[in-house]
C-alpha cells in the first residue's frame, strides 16, 4: 500500500511540474506575441495559460493589457478585476499605462479605480511611508534611462558615441541611487513588501543588480536570507545570483545573463552550469523556460548546440 501511495505521488508531482513547466511556457510565448504587437493571439495564449494553474496577479495584468489593446474591452476589464482580486495593487501605474487607455471611458473603469485604491489604502496604513516614496523615487530613477536603451541603439547603434555618452548618464545615477539603498540596507537590512509594498522592495534589488562586484557580493547573502522569509522574490535572487557567479570566473545556475559574440555580434547565453537541466532550476525559482527568455534578446535556445560548443 505504501508503494502505491508513493508511486501515485511521484505521478501527481511530475503532472504539477510539467503543468507548470507547460504554463510558463505559454505565458512567456504571449508575452513575445504582445512585444511582437500581435494582441489578439496574445490574449488568446494567456487565457491558455490560465486554465492550466491559479493565475498570477501581474500576467492577468499583462493580459488585460493585450485585451485591451486588441479591442476586447470587456475581456480587459474582467482580467484586471481578477489581477485586483489577485492582489495586484500598483494603482499609480494603472492609471498612467497607456495600454489600457481604451478603457478610461468604461463605467468600470472609475469602480475599477476606487476597489484598487480602497485596497491600496487598507494594505499601506501600516506602511513606512516616507521609506517608500523614497524607494519608489529611486525605482523611477533607475528604470527612467534604461526604457530608453533601446531606442538609443536603433538610433545610433552599440558602439556609437551617443549610446557610451547614454550609459555614462545611467551609471552616474546608478551612483547616485546606491547611495541612498546602501544607507537603508545597512541600517535596516532587506526591507520587506509589508513594510514599504512590492514596488519599492524591488527597487533595492534593481539597485544592488545594477551595481559593483564588491557591492553585489556583500549584498548577496543579505538578499539570500531576505529570499527565504519573504521579503525577497526568489526570481530575483537568481539573477544576482547568476552576475556575481560569472564575475567570480564561475558558470552561472539560471542562464539569466546575455553575452555578444564579439566576432559575430550575435548575443548567446553566457556560460550555464548543467544546461540540459536549466530550465528545472528556472522553473523552482518562477523564471520561465530559458528559450522563452532568450526570445527577447532575438535568439533561439538550443542545449545540443550549447552543449557542444
Amino acid at each position: 500500500m505504501k508503494q502505491t501511495l508513493l508511486t501515485t505521488l511521484l505521478l501527481l508531482f511530475t503532472v504539477i511540474a510539467g503543468s507548470a513547466q507547460e504554463y510558463n511556457a505559454l505565458i512567456g510565448k504571449a508575452d513575445s506575441l504582445y512585444k511582437a504587437k500581435d494582441f489578439t493571439n496574445s490574449t488568446k495564449v494567456y487565457e491558455q495559460g490560465f486554465k492550466l494553474e491559479q493565475k498570477n496577479s501581474s500576467h492577468l495584468y499583462n493580459a488585460a493589457c493585450s485585451a485591451a489593446l486588441a479591442g476586447e474591452k470587456k475581456k480587459a476589464l474582467a482580467l484586471l478585476d481578477l489581477s485586483v482580486q489577485k492582489g495586484w495593487t500598483y494603482v499609480n501605474h494603472l492609471q498612467q499605462d497607456a495600454d489600457l487607455n481604451s478603457l478610461h471611458g468604461e463605467p468600470q473603469w472609475q469602480e475599477l479605480i476606487n476597489k484598487l485604491q480602497k485596497r491600496v489604502d487598507e494594505l499601506e496604513k501600516n506602511y513606512d511611508k516616507p521609506l517608500q516614496t523614497q524607494l519608489l523615487q529611486i525605482l523611477e530613477t533607475d528604470q527612467k534611462y534604461r526604457r530608453l536603451i533601446d531606442s538609443v541603439y536603433k538610433s545610433y547603434g552599440m558602439e556609437s558615441g551617443q549610446m557610451k555618452e547614454f550609459w555614462q548618464i545611467i551609471h552616474k545615477q546608478d551612483s547616485i541611487n546606491l547611495v541612498g539603498v546602501k544607507a537603508i540596507l545597512d541600517k535596516q537590512g532587506w526591507v520587506g513588501p509589508q513594510k514599504i509594498g512590492t514596488q519599492a522592495n524591488q527597487a533595492l534589488f534593481l539597485v544592488i543588480q545594477h551595481s559593483d562586484q564588491t557591492t553585489q557580493e556583500k549584498y548577496l547573502p543579505m538578499m539570500r536570507e531576505a529570499a527565504k522569509k519573504g521579503d525577497a522574490q526568489p526570481s530575483d535572487l537568481a539573477l544576482l545570483e547568476d552576475r556575481v557567479a560569472l564575475e567570480q570566473g564561475r558558470k552561472q545556475r539560471y542562464g539569466s545573463q546575455i553575452g555578444t559574440d564579439e566576432a559575430t555580434g550575435k548575443p548567446y547565453v553566457l556560460p550555464l552550469e548543467d544546461p540540459a537541466n536549466v530550465d528545472k532550476r528556472r522553473a523552482t525559482v518562477g523564471l520561465p523556460p530559458l528559450d522563452e527568455y532568450v526570445q527577447q534578446f532575438g535568439f533561439t535556445w538550443n542545449v545540443e548546440e550549447y552543449i557542444k560548443q
